[in-house]
């Protein structure tokens, strides 16, 4: 597989692209039953699975090419790729087909062989994935598919000898576990492992005092309770300008109070489940705190729907050094904080461990500039929703804690399973030898 053409292997991913934008609608519907997507989130899942294999293709063909270096008379020097080995590929279950086929076609497209353990949560959607790929033409043993407990399968192979890269997509706590494992050489491994790992965050939209509210409104409720707040690019603190605060706020909770919550296969709903019972209960946990920290703004009351529900919340007033404001919660749980400048409202942006995404509504151009400059997270969004980057247009990663490793969806992104090599030939020959 290693020394299959680079253009051979893109052509392979692009038509695993193919296949799956033929099987679109039954793709959604396993995210539908499997994880509780509504149908707008699952199908949008499905099409960025799409365009990470098309980007990951075409990004292949770039950098597969080799580069003649610098040359001088009587030599020659070229830069070329070549792929690190055998890849374990962990992803989450938030995003069970998009981020799962961008870490597991970077790493087959670089040419190197996979060990794909889905999240536990979401096996059968990551099976549909290696279906297809073995369907498009991905040989037998390159991609193999290994479901299974993390805590015992993942780890076991997090610390094998024969794992060269480590792609990762889940929590903080085990992601740095992972580090830490990885780093460790066991007895006969004569490399380094390389860990690629996105590990959450704590993201927060500023409020302008001159934002336009019904713009400011839409994109936190959007970014704060689509897919019940389970994303890891979700919005979980809004940081409102003390002018705009008291309109801001009863605007929010009106919003709030008109969204769908149901069973996620009826298309009126906008709001699901919890991925599982240990999550609700976690979620339930927060919110239970938040109640000895800030004011109850508002919870949606679920009790009435059967499973793991939890009610959209908001907490107002929540000081900065809250646990709700500081904690990655992962659920439909949104802290409102008040600030009195920009200036604050940026500082208690970046109090936090995190910085993966943030956003600012404002009309102000030097403001702007200013979060420009300054509101430092990896995706930075002005005057829209922070959630739903798009594959080659919002390459997706953070800093901090958020994680470690180039952006996915981005030119970098595929350097990270390659190894580069310069190969120097002396041209200055005297004669040739013969043909054996």
């Amino acid at each position: 597989w290693r020394h299959t053409p680079p253009d051979a292997r893109a052509a392979l991913l692009r038509r695993a692209a193919e296949m799956a934008a033929a099987e679109r609608d039954d793709l959604a519907a396993l995210q539908v039953f499997e994880v509780g997507k509504n149908w707008r989130e699952a199908d949008a899942d499905v099409c960025e699975t799409i365009d990470y294999l098309n980007y990951y293709a075409d990004e292949m063909e770039r950098l597969g090419a080799p580069r003649v270096l610098n040359p001088i008379p009587g030599e020659t020097n070229t830069y070329c790729y070549e792929p690190k080995g055998l890849a374990l590929i962990l992803p989450p279950w938030n995003f069970p087909m998009a981020i799962c086929a961008g870490m597991t076609a970077a790493a087959l497209v670089a040419g190197n062989a996979v060990i794909l353990k889905p999240a536990s949560q979401s096996p059968v959607v990551a099976a549909a994935l290696i279906d297809i790929l073995r369907r498009a033409g991905i040989p037998d043993g390159v991609a193999n598919f290994l479901p299974g407990p993390g805590e015992e399968v993942g780890e076991f192979l997090v610390q094998h000898p024969d794992i060269h890269l480590i792609a990762f997509t889940g929590s903080r706590e085990v992601g740095c576990r992972i580090n830490r494992l990885a780093a460790d050489l066991a007895p006969g491994q004569q490399h380094l492992k390389k860990v690629i790992a996105e590990m959450g965050g704590k993201n927060a939209i500023i409020v302008d005092r001159d934002a336009d509210l019904d713009e400011a409104v839409l994109g936190t409720v959007q970014s704060a309770f689509g897919y019940q707040g389970q994303k890891c690019s979700a919005c979980s603190r809004v940081i409102v300008l003390d002018a705009v605060y008291d309109t801001f706020v009863s605007r929010l909770i009106e919003a709030t109070r008109s969204l769908t919550i149901g069973p996620p296969d009826d298309p009126a709903n906008f709001m699901g489940p919890v991925i599982d019972a240990r999550a609700q209960r976690q979620i339930l946990r927060y919110i239970e705190i938040g109640t000895t920290e800030a004011t109850l703004a508002l919870q949606r009351d679920v009790a009435h729907l059967p499973g793991y529900y939890v009610g959209p919340t908001i907490f107002t007033d929540v000081p900065p050094t809250a646990v709700i404001a500081r904690d990655e919660i992962f659920g439909p749980v949104l802290s409102v904080l008040k600030a009195r400048t920009l200036d604050e409202a940026l500082q208690m942006a970046l109090g936090v461990d995190y910085a993966l995404t943030g956003g600012i509504y404002t009309r102000m151009p030097s403001h702007i500039a200013q979060a420009a400059r300054d509101f430092n997270v990896g995706n930075l969004y002005i005057n829209r929703k922070i959630t739903g980057a798009i594959v080659g247009r919002q390459p997706f990663g953070g800093f901090k804690l958020s994680g470690i490793g180039s952006k996915a969806g981005g030119p970098d992104y595929l350097l990270q399973f390659l190894d580069p090599r310069t190969i120097t030939e002396n041209t200055l020959r005297r004669g040739f030898a013969p043909e054996e």
